[in-house]
């Protein structure tokens, strides 16, 4: 998209969206892994709260529990008709009811995700609909994703499937646009090889097919005639399936485009903000727009019930003043926080993404600095299973096991082993190539991040919360006085 930077891609439906819309700059993914974010996005609470801790299909089968109240379900409580279009990638049903549902649960990905034409036509079916309720429509393409691993005959992207060739079916409405390797922009965290040039080209393709798909959905608005009271959020889910993108807490992992498209709020269109924002905040919009308070619960029998610590988004889209900002962005103001003089944060929590990936992370990031906290620091970092066989990645995996140059920014050893604490001064390194934790220069700062994240777990209820150096006890005798009893590890 032109507000992000990439005139290469051509996407003219999201530049047009986003002409209509506030343009977040500074909008983050709250774990960059696929169900986990969705569970995110859909609860407003981090992975390690509502327990969907990595992938929910196949053999990994995590699901969120039993008791979480998920915001398709809060709707429905409060009269608001719901349904899903394309990717849902999360569980349990109990806990993520639609009352209109295609999904990978009940027909073809290709078709739902990727079939612009068929999205189209449930689009209409939905809106369509003899039914006056208020609305909420969950739209998931699968365009941005890998499929080499599943289905290679499209393509690494899918970027074959539905063009007209022969054994690649036909989309309708889709008009392929077709990229020269050569003329694609090569980000700074991707190697500049053929083979990597080759990939970003593929997914160049599909993320076209994508933004053909929400120009289809928008005319399915206008058709409607709801498209002057619909507020349209577009977002991901998480980080382009790149090195240091998804399943990191690099930049590339954790950005993510973020448009709110308000009637209400037509001062804002065309408009960007810095301000930071999270995938977290997105129920709590979406609950602030229809008026909808955030149900009294508890889960697992915790002491405390349920808190959101995202915040909604719709009062950054009238005119605010710097104070009155910042105070929108804390999780709950307490001395620590006017002691830190109110800096703005979004945090992030990561335990697995496929089940032999278990890699726990947690992360603040300020304006100015990012700390990572890599709990399972003495192992390699994983490798999921579509990434590996990526061309991209065998391109580094190649080039390294064979002592070929590798234009880089790091080294493959770099990127699988990590220290426990990385600090990143983002004003002086945006692309976090340098690790500050163990300056002095940088001690104050290391530690006030650390307080700041501890506080955020807290809060959140998270068990790896005194990994890996001590074991959280917070049942039987201390359920009322949570320790972390030391463990002598050396870590």
């Amino acid at each position: 998209m032109k507000v992000y930077g990439n005139t290469g891609c051509k996407m003219p439906n999201l530049d047009r969206l986003a002409q209509q819309s506030m343009a977040f700059t500074s909008a983050f993914t709250a774990v960059s892994s696929c169900s986990p974010s969705r569970s995110a996005i859909l609860t407003g609470l981090p992975t390690h709260q509502n327990g969907m801790y990595g992938l929910h299909q196949g053999y990994h089968h995590f699901n969120s529990f039993g008791t979480v109240r998920s915001l398709p379900n809060i709707l429905s409580s409060n009269g608001i008709r719901n349904g899903i279009i394309g990717k849902k990638h999360v569980g349990p049903e109990s806990v993520y009811q639609f009352d209109f549902a295609h999904t990978e649960e009940t027909e073809s990905i290709l078709q739902v995700g990727r079939n612009i034409t068929h999205i189209r036509n449930l689009v209409h079916e939905f809106l369509g609909a003899n039914d006056s309720r208020p609305f909420f429509l969950y739209i998931g393409f699968h365009d941005p994703h890998r499929c080499g691993h599943t289905n290679p005959q499209y393509g690494e992207f899918c970027e074959k499937f539905g063009n007209g060739e022969p054994g690649m079916g036909y989309i309708p409405d889709w008009k392929p646009t077709i990229y020269d390797p050569q003329e694609v922009v090569v980000p700074y965290f991707v190697q500049n090889t053929s083979a990597a040039r080759q990939d970003l080209a593929a997914q160049y393709t599909t993320l076209s097919r994508l933004d053909q798909g929400i120009g289809l959905i928008l005319e399915e608005l206008i058709y409607s005639g709801k498209i002057s009271d619909t507020i349209i959020i577009y977002t991901s889910d998480n980080g382009i399936p790149f090195p240091s993108g998804r399943t990191n807490f690099y930049e590339p992992g954790m950005v993510e485009p973020l448009l709110i498209s308000s009637p209400e709020h037509p001062a804002s269109w065309g408009s960007t903000t810095s301000l930071l924002a999270s995938l977290l905040d997105l129920t709590p919009t979406v609950l602030d727009w229809f008026n909808i308070p955030y149900p009294h619960y508890f889960i697992m029998k915790k002491d405390e019930p349920v808190q959101l610590t995202g915040k909604s988004l719709l009062k950054f889209l009238s005119s605010l003043t710097n104070s009155e900002s910042l105070e929108l962005n804390l999780i709950r103001p307490s001395e620590s926080d006017i002691k830190l003089n109110n800096n703005l944060a979004i945090y992030a929590s990561h335990d697995l993404h496929e089940i032999t990936m278990y890699y726990p992370m947690r992360a603040i990031r300020t304006p100015e600095f990012k700390l990572i906290h890599n709990l399972n620091y003495k192992m390699p970092f994983p490798i999921d299973q579509d990434f590996y066989l990526s061309p991209v990645f065998q391109d580094i995996l190649n080039r390294t096991h064979e002592g070929h140059p590798l234009p880089w920014y790091k080294t493959l050893r770099q990127y699988y082993y990590r220290d426990q604490y990385e600090l990143y001064d983002l004003i002086l390194d945006p692309e976090e190539r340098y690790n500050v934790a163990k300056k002095r220069k940088y001690a104050d700062i290391l530690k006030e991040l650390q307080t700041r994240l501890w506080q955020w777990q807290n809060i959140t209820y998270d068990p790896w919360l005194c990994g890996p150096g001590a074991v959280l006890q917070d049942a039987g005798s201390y359920a009322h006085n949570h320790q972390c009893l030391p463990l002598y590890n050396d870590v």
